[in-house]
Parts: C-alpha cells; structure tokens; sequence
C-alpha cells in the first residue's frame, strides 16, 4: 500500500494530510435542526400578544361580528332557552363531525385521556354557561344580559389567583371598575322589574360558568388543536344539555320554519364562526387581543337589538356599559403589561 494511499484515508477533515504544508480548515459543525430549513423544524411560536398577521385580524373582525349576533338572534327565537342551547351546539357538532372524523382523527386519538378529560370539564363548564345565560335574554335586556356574561374576565382573573398567580394592582382597579358598571345595570333592571333582576343573576352565573370554561380550554389547547378540542367540548355541551331537556321537559321540536333557520342562523354565526374562530385566532394574536377585541360584543350586541328587536335601553344603561368596558379593558391591559 503506498504511503499516498495511507495518508488519504488517514486524514480526517480539518486536519492537513502528512507531508503537505497550508492552513488547517476547522471542520464545520452540524446545523442545528431548529435552524435547518422552513418545514423541518420545531415551528417558531410569536411572543404572547404578538400580532399573527392580516388573515388572523380579520378571521378575529369576523368571530366578534358573529358573537354580536348571538344574543338579539337568541331574543328573537320563539323557542325554549334551553332547547336553543341544546340545538346551537347539536348542530355545532354535526357540522364537525365529517371534519373531525376524517382530516382529525389521528389528533382527537392523540389527546390522551387528561386532554380528553379537560375538554370533558370544559363543556361542562360551557352547558352551565348556556344555560344560565340564554335563560336571562328572556328575563332582562339584550344589553344587560351580554353585558354582565362578559365579565367573565374578571373571574377568569379571580380563578388564576387561586391557582396561586398574583393580578397586578391595574387589574384588580379594572375589576372594581368593572363592578361598578355592573351595579349600575342591575340598579337600572331592578327599578323595571324583579324578574329583570333575576336575569341578571342568571347572566352573571353564565360569566362565571364561562370563566371556567376558559380556564380549562386554554390549558387544552396548550396541546391539542382547535378541531379536536371544539368536537369534545361541544359534544360534551350537547350531551348534558340533551339530558336537562329532557328532565325539564322541554320541547325539542315542533317549531316553525322560521324559527329553525335562526336556530341554524345562530349555530353559523355564534358558534361555528364565533367561538370556535375565537379559538382558531388566539394562538397567533394572543389571549390579551383576543379578550380586548371580544369587548366589543356588548356594544355590538346592544346595537343589533336596538335595530332589530327595538330594545332601545334607558339613558342610563350607556354609561353603564361604558363603565364595564372600561374595566374590563384595564383588567386585560394589565396582563398584557405583565412580564413574560
């Protein structure tokens, strides 16, 4: 064997063959996969808050267009609130279904039992919502009712510091304020009428309901995706509001043609292209925007059925509203100042 021979397949990269003077090149080093090529990698999530581009603003514009419509159609429904709660979600999940079974399959089978079990909870969480809240648009104003569910901020809020984080100062004056706004509404129904006043309970029963609600579906979907998440959590819903009906007594069918479009005007609307959009966007835009932009439902709530149903509220209840906002906006921009 030559020496020639020898010294190439002795010779290592970087390192100059014997004999042969020049500079030794080091030998390069191996790419790490996280920085290889688009595609290949572990997915580079933007910073909480961070803007997730047009397509995520206005699929957001959309979802708060579509929830705003959720509490006048509700109003405007000749059927049982909780026969309307068990349909938005019954047919939610029939729309799922063909999407869930046959492009999400493998995910719903990858959620493992904890994931399946919070999503289980959370659409518990979620019949509550239903159905303490649709209850109260038939008892107080379209106005009052939507206002007061959406303080589910505030108890959002509360729950985090029993598991143990602190809210800043700012938010805990957001929730005061928020208090405030929700003070003057109920003072304003209880002048109108004890069953007004009652509704509002029921309203701020289905707020806290839905800060639970969002409490566990947040955790969820750390890991799971929004398909998979949405057909066990509205399953769930469905389930338990199916069995409510039925022990209640409440007439699930026997409506007229006009009143089965809403209810599939609302299943559209409010549900598939509301909450479930909302949990489409709140990866890329964050929690913060996300809770800001859904603020706007009260108004926009407030303004259909002042159009459409001619529930024009008294003097009083805009600065009542304006006041809530106005907390729950200090509330949300607390955490958005809060680091990490």
């Amino acid at each position: 064997m030559s020496s020639a021979s020898s010294s190439r397949r002795g010779s290592s990269p970087g390192v100059a063959p014997a004999g042969q003077a020049g500079p030794v090149t080091p030998a390069p080093k191996p790419t790490p996969r996280s920085e290889r090529s688009p595609g290949r990698g572990p997915e580079r999530k933007p910073p909480a808050g961070h803007p997730g581009g047009p397509l995520d603003v206005a699929l957001l514009a959309l979802a708060v267009a579509s929830v705003s419509f959720s509490a006048p159609l509700i109003a405007a429904t000749a059927a049982p609130a909780l026969a309307v709660a068990f349909w938005r979600n019954a047919m939610a999940v029939g729309a799922l279904t063909p999407l869930a079974l046959l492009r999400h399959r493998r995910e719903l089978r990858g959620m493992g039992r904890r994931g399946v079990l919070l999503s289980a909870g959370a659409g518990v969480l979620l019949a509550l919502h239903f159905g303490a809240w649709l209850p109260s648009l038939h008892m107080t104003s379209v106005a009052s009712s939507t206002a007061l569910a959406t303080t589910t901020p505030i108890w959002t809020a509360l729950l985090l510091r029993l598991r143990g984080q602190r809210p800043p100062a700012l938010a805990w004056a957001g929730m005061a304020v928020a208090v405030l706004g929700v003070v003057m509404l109920t003072g304003v129904d209880l002048a109108l009428s004890p069953r007004a006043l009652a509704g509002d309970a029921l309203a701020l029963v289905g707020g806290i309901a839905a800060a639970g609600y969002v409490v566990l579906g947040a955790e969820v979907r750390r890991t799971a995706s929004t398909t998979a998440y949405t057909y066990v959590c509205y399953g769930t819903t469905s389930v338990l509001l199916l069995l409510t009906c039925l022990a209640s007594g409440t007439a699930l069918g026997g409506y007229s043609g006009a009143t089965w479009l809403k209810l599939a005007a609302l299943t559209v609307t409010a549900q598939l292209l509301g909450h479930s959009m909302i949990n489409r966007v709140v990866k890329g835009l964050g929690p913060s925007v996300t809770s800001t932009a859904l603020l706007l439902e009260t108004p926009g709530a407030a303004l259909i059925a002042a159009l459409w149903l001619g529930q024009t509220p008294q003097a009083i209840a805009y600065p009542a509203l304006a006041v809530i906002l106005v907390g729950l906006a200090l509330v949300v921009l607390a955490d958005r100042r809060r680091p990490g």
